[in-house]
Formats: structure tokens, sequence, C-alpha cells
């Protein structure tokens, strides 16, 4: 077995990707299509050449632009289904999923219409292709804080099906401080949180993130690698990354995937997890990130069997099926090693 069908076999967690990202070429013009709604490019060949992104504002606003191509039911449950359609060919247990509902709900699309779209889907993914599945809605840092502890509180009735909430958007001018009201409300009501920092944001923003915020998961986290004295706290922690190196390399966050930090993360005793953050748009999900990586930062089978174990302490599910999926883990890294 190669080291690239060891990745494809090894059952595995994302915990770090967005919804809308996922909207891939194809989708997107049958949305528009669907909707009868006007693109500025007429073939996937058009759209995947607007994909040349110079820092995240950029990406974000293209982002944008596919959001606006989900209306009905039936869109948001066609893109769910899709993702997590993709998600168990490449060896996916679990996958938890972004959702930036202030951009739909400020579009005057209903709330009951995005979430019974996408939580059918997660539904009949759980049903038929057994991948198990959370959302996590998506605050967006440039909104103010009191539109999103409002949206929390307008949340309530679908309680039990939302796994956690989320922090985006673009970091400058947007400080992990700024949303303190709203993490602790989330605290107050029992949720999981996370939160997007140290991507283009400083170290210091991560700190903010873990002591202000006290998230339970940071979303990217690269500049912590610049405060050594962080890097101690954030080990002896173990708060997980959910890092996104080709979002990252895409985003010119790094020059190359060479110089990334994932294996310094990962040296230096940070609960890293590799996810594909929006990989209609980046070139690659979950899988074509971990091989990317393997080939670039020389990752051998103790890395990845690392990055996969990781993933799923790290994912908010019960114990007994975390277990159970370590257990397999480990089976096909031992027959791996074996042969």
């Amino acid at each position: 077995m190669s080291l690239n069908a060891f990745i494809q076999s090894i059952p595995k967690a994302e915990l770090h990707m967005h919804l809308e990202g996922a909207i891939e070429p194809a989708l997107m013009l049958e949305l528009a299509d669907r909707n009868g709604v006007s693109l500025p490019w007429q073939s996937e060949a058009q759209i995947k050449e607007a994909y040349r992104f110079t820092d995240l504002q950029s990406f974000l606003d293209l982002f944008y632009q596919g959001c606006k191509l989900l209306i009905t039911r039936e869109d948001f449950h066609d893109l769910t289904r899709a993702y997590y359609q993709r998600a168990h060919r490449d060896g996916i247990v679990h996958a938890e999923v972004f959702l930036s509902l202030q951009s739909h709900l400020t579009r005057g699309i209903a709330l009951d219409t995005i979430l019974d779209g996408v939580l059918s889907a997660i539904d009949d993914a759980a049903r038929t292709d057994q991948i198990s599945g959370g959302l996590l809605i998506g605050i967006q840092r440039h909104r103010p804080e009191d539109d999103a502890i409002a949206l929390l509180e307008r949340l309530h009735p679908w309680r039990d099906r939302i796994a956690g909430f989320g922090l985006g958007g673009a970091e400058r001018g947007n400080p992990p401080a700024k949303f303190a009201r709203f993490f602790a409300r989330c605290k107050e009501l029992g949720y999981r949180t996370t939160a997007h920092a140290g991507e283009e944001g400083p170290a210091e923003y991560v700190r903010d993130t873990v002591h202000i915020l006290k998230v339970h998961r940071i979303d990217h986290g690269n500049a912590a690698m610049n405060d050594p004295e962080l890097v101690r706290e954030l080990a002896a922690s173990k708060i997980p990354f959910t890092v996104c190196p080709l979002s990252n390399l895409k985003l010119n966050v790094v020059a190359s995937l060479e110089s990334h930090p994932l294996r310094a993360m990962l040296e230096a005793g940070l609960h890293v997890t590799v996810n594909s953050d929006d990989p209609a748009f980046f070139g690659g999900y979950l899988n074509e990130n971990l091989i990317a990586c393997a080939d670039a930062l020389e990752l051998d089978v103790n890395h990845l069997h690392r990055l996969a174990h990781n993933s799923l302490t790290a994912a908010f599910m019960p114990a007994a099926q975390r277990d159970s999926h370590l257990r397999q883990l480990d089976a096909v890294t031992a027959s791996y090693r074996a042969n």
C-alpha cells in the first residue's frame, strides 16, 4: 500500500470546512440557472480562472458571491449532501461544517429554509453513508457583536442540532475581544466554540482567543509559532488547532507548502489537525491537503497517524463513537506498518 493509499484508508475527521466554500464550479452554474441569478462567468473554466486570490479579503469577495446562489431548501440540501458524499469517498468518518448564517439571513432567506436544508442532508449522510456530521454556526467578525448574540438566542429551537459556534472572517480590525460577551453567552448555554485566529492576525490574537474567548478549538493558529512562550502554553493545554495548508498557500499566508508550519507545530507538541477550509476555491479536499503536505513536508506514517488521531480526539463527538474510530485507525495503521 502506498502512502497516498494509506491516507485514503485511514478513518479521520474534518473539523474546519465552510459549506459555502464547497460550491464547485459545476454546482455554481447549476444553482445560478436554477434560481435565475446572473453570474459574471459563463463556464467552469472561467470560474476557476477567478480563483486568483491575493489575501483573505479578495477570497471573501468571491465567497459571498457564491452565497447569493443559495436560496431554497433544495439548494442548501444539495450543497451539503455533495460535500458529505465527497467526504465519505475520502474516508472521512465525521465532518463538522461551518455555515455562514448571517450572510443568508441578511439576504432575506428564512432561517428554517436554511437549517432544514443543511440538517436534512447531514441526516441523509448518516443514514446512507454512515458518516456523522456536526453543524457549526460561523459568526462573521466584521459584523456587530450584538447581531451575533441576537442570532444565538434566535437559534434556541435548534439547540440540540447545533454542534457549536465559531468566529470567522477578516481578522484585521476585528480582534477576538470584540466578541467576549458572545462567547461568554455560548459558554453559559453549554455550546462548544471555535474561532479563527492567527491566519492573518498576530500571535496575540491566538492568545486572546484562548484567554478571553476560552474556545475549545483554534481555527488556523499559524501565527502562534511566532511566540515560543505561547507555543509551550498551547502544547501543555492540548487545545486543538484546525490547520488548512492549501488554503494558507492559496491566500498567501505562506510562501510555499515547504515553508508551512504544520510539521513544526507537530514537533512542538501542538494538537494539530489538517482540514480543507474552502476546498472548491483552494484546490483540494482533506486528502489532497494531507497528500500535498506529506510530499512537501516529508511526513511519514507516524505523522499521518497522529494527524488523524488528533482529528478524531478534537471532534465534537460522543466518546464511544470516538473510541471506535480510534481503534479502527490503529488497526489500519498497524496493518500498513506490517506490510
